[in-house]
């Protein structure tokens, strides 16, 4: 969408329990672990304690404790996370590799959630021992859920102190009030062998990756005239055209994509958005749910935006598909997304496509929430749900806050928990290169059509990135490094680590599916993100995204796209946007193919390897025009469009992981803290900045095998 610039503006179980207590678990359905044997073998002594190491948030410091809370503090629907043995956990790993073996008499034979907890789950014994004893200490067990992996329960401060040994304390962080426990709980011995921890006893909320425009930017190419991408720019940008104008048209039709939220949005915000872009004419609708049990209606928040993105936009690229906006309200110290999601997941009639756009770093996760993820994500790969999470905006500075501006990394190379697994796709961003190869009028109109379009073909890519630090940005400025440049008048106006996430996993080992398949992976052993990516900019390159969140009390402005102000203040960006994009991309394949697909990756990560050759067998860049670089003349045979210019490279400061030859306050993100490597430039096949690229859509659903 082209807008005219007036003036020049800155950038910038299943036990189902009774909802009113708990019922015995011994007269439950008994297929939650019927097959398994039991774990807990001891008698349970209180003296004789374990921790649950690496479930204390490192933001819960001693520098910022403020005390405990009082005793009667309500803790409401706490997860207590517990854990399969290797038996089970390698039967399970086995029956999904069938689900995803073409040869195999069990491809595509999904799960039903309580059949994953019959044949896979915890065991019935195991499962009433620890009920019964979260019940002796006082505890309201509300529910065990149908995989028998997680009891979602409720209590005080004082019975968390006495059944975990830690106490609940107030903590102000940067100026922000929260709540956390002091210290990793503790649980007796003879419950260790069938339990990973406690999600969460704290307040520390996953973020939205979402990005506004950047306020102090103002550089002189922010005098370019923007061209921002509507709906009908991306179907032009991402080809995917060919399919909505097909004999048979693939426009998502019959399908389902669930957003998971904390916020509701106004619906009205929904149908100004399709009205504005030529989408009323299709036949998607939004529906709104707040899935129990345990789920309490958010209401419209500060995360409205968040929701209304994913919806808008999920719907945008899939038009003909319902997109279902699955949302519930934080407790005081569980998150609503993970109440929303636990519970979609564990229904009886789960979704066959996710989208999640929020984020947190697996070490401010911890061991039970990395715990709880992977298992919900695993749930739903064996249900034969497609997950697309936002890999993150901090580069690789995963556990630094990009909100906060100007910014530098301190912690070092982190991912994204929620984007990790093995069992979902870490969507990554992009920018757009024309700007800064002053080549606009090669790819846009100076005009719209009444769909918004202004696109004319594909736009040659590199990676999001905000940063001083980002070589597309230096270069134009004439400076030779990040380093040098961050260091400068000029380059502290962008002192920032916004810039789409990747970066190798410290939770998870390479899956097989990633494991040597295409070229440019590397052979680290770890579960690398992301997998693929699509444009994801906040109008850094005087490019943004569309959307409509109309509420004032939330931030919002009207939705007049005629009006440069109002179109400026309704466009930002962030992985928040490409995540559910490519969801709306996997309705598109489910229609196609006339079925839920489970996790894409498998077959991403072997479409790629046709295009891209594997880590041992490269192929010859002359032979696949594939690049992001060649633009208008990239190759129509292409699946993936392979970006090669630009890195997610961040400033950074402190000794973690980072390198400063100069000796100047700022330096990189780097590999290790010695290394003259900076994190992470793209380059030919897969890489840590854009995983395998972005895509041509059509080329995508039409290879799917």
């Amino acid at each position: 969408m082209f807008i005219k610039r007036y003036s020049q503006i800155s950038l910038f179980c299943f036990i189902i329990l009774a909802i009113g207590g708990f019922r015995s678990v011994a007269s439950a359905p008994a297929q939650i672990g019927s097959a398994t044997p039991a774990r807990i073998t001891q008698p349970i002594d209180e003296t004789k304690l374990v921790p649950l190491s690496g479930n204390t948030h490192p933001l819960a410091t001693a520098q910022a404790d403020s005390g405990p809370v009082p005793d009667s503090f309500a803790l409401e629907h706490v997860f207590l996370q517990l854990s399969r043995g290797a038996e089970q956990e390698n039967a399970l790993a086995a029956f999904m590799k069938e689900q995803y073996d073409p040869n195999s008499a069990n491809y595509r034979k999904w799960l039903a959630p309580g059949e994953l907890g019959s044949q896979f789950g915890p065991s019935l014994h195991d499962i009433a021992t620890i009920s019964r004893w979260l019940s002796s200490h006082g505890f309201r067990v509300n529910v065990v859920h149908q995989s028998g992996m997680t009891i979602d329960f409720s209590g005080t401060a004082a019975q968390v102190r006495e059944a975990f040994h830690t106490e609940i304390h107030q903590y102000n962080v940067r100026g922000e009030r929260h709540i956390a426990n002091a210290s990793d709980p503790e649980i007796p011995a003879a419950l260790a062998p069938a339990v990973s921890g406690v999600l969460a006893l704290h307040d520390f909320r996953p973020k939205p990756q979402v990005h506004k425009r950047l306020p102090n930017f103002s550089f002189n190419f922010s005098n370019s005239e923007q061209y921002d991408v509507a709906p009908a720019d991306f179907a032009t940008i991402y080809n995917v055209n060919p399919l909505y104008k097909a004999s048979k048209p693939v426009t998502g039709k019959g399908q389902t994509i669930a957003v998971i939220e904390d916020s509701d949005m106004n619906p009205s915000d929904w149908t100004t958005f399709r009205s504005a872009f030529g989408l009323s004419k299709f036949s998607g609708k939004l529906t709104q749910i707040h899935p129990g049990p345990g789920c309490s209606d958010p209401g419209k928040n500060g995360d409205e935006v968040e929701a209304a993105i994913d919806s808008e936009w999920a719907g945008a690229v899939a038009p003909d598909a319902n997109v279902v906006l699955a949302s519930c309200a934080d407790t005081t110290s569980n998150a609503g997304i993970f109440i929303a999601a636990q519970n979609l997941i564990d229904s009886s009639t789960p979704p066959p496509i996710i989208n999640l756009s929020f984020g947190a770093c697996e070490a401010a996760l911890g061991s039970a929430g990395n715990a709880f993820i992977n298992a919900l994500w695993q749930q739903a790969a064996g249900e034969g749900i497609s997950v697309f999470v936002s890999s993150g905006d901090e580069g690789a500075a995963g556990c630094d806050d990009s909100n906060i501006v100007p910014t530098w990394a301190t912690n070092g190379i982190a991912v994204n928990g929620f984007a990790s697994t093995p069992y979902n796709v870490a969507v990554g961003g992009t920018d757009f290169l024309d700007t800064s190869e002053g080549t606009n009028s090669t790819y846009w109109d100076t005009s719209n059509s009444p769909t918004g379009k202004s696109a004319l073909s594909y736009v040659p890519e590199t990676p999001w990135n905000d940063s001083c630090a980002g070589s597309v940005v230096y270069q134009s400025f004439f400076y030779k490094s990040g380093v040098d440049f961050c260091n400068s008048s000029t380059g502290s106006q962008v002192l920032d680590i916004i810039a789409g996430s990747g970066g190798p996993s410290y939770v998870y080992s390479k899956p097989a599916w990633q494991d040597g398949k295409v070229f440019g992976n590397p052979a680290d052993g770890r579960r690398d993100l992301p997998d693929v990516s699509l444009f994801s900019s906040n109008a850094f390159w005087s490019h943004a995204l569309m959307y409509c969140m109309s509420d004032p009390n939330q931030g919002g402005f009207p939705c007049k796209y005629g009006d440069a102000t109002d179109a400026w203040n309704n466009s930002a960006g962030g992985t928040s946007f490409a995540a559910p994009q490519f969801a709306g991309i996997q309705a598109l394949i489910n229609q196609k193919e006339g079925a839920r697909q489970g996790n894409p990756n498998p077959v991403l990560y072997a479409l790629a390897a046709v295009e891209y050759g594997s880590a041992t067998h490269p192929n010859a860049g002359e032979l696949y025009n594939c690049k992001a670089t060649w633009g208008n003349q990239v190759c129509e045979s292409c699946i993936f469009y392979d970006i090669t210019v630009g890195d997610i490279d961040v400033p950074c400061q402190g000794s973690n992981n980072c390198y400063d030859p100069s000796g100047d306050q700022y330096g990189v993100l780097s590999t290790s803290d010695k290394s003259l490597e900076p994190a992470y430039p793209a380059h030919r096949g897969w890489d840590f900045a854009t995983g395998l690229g972005s895509v041509n859509v059509t080329k995508l659903v039409n290879s799917w095998p």
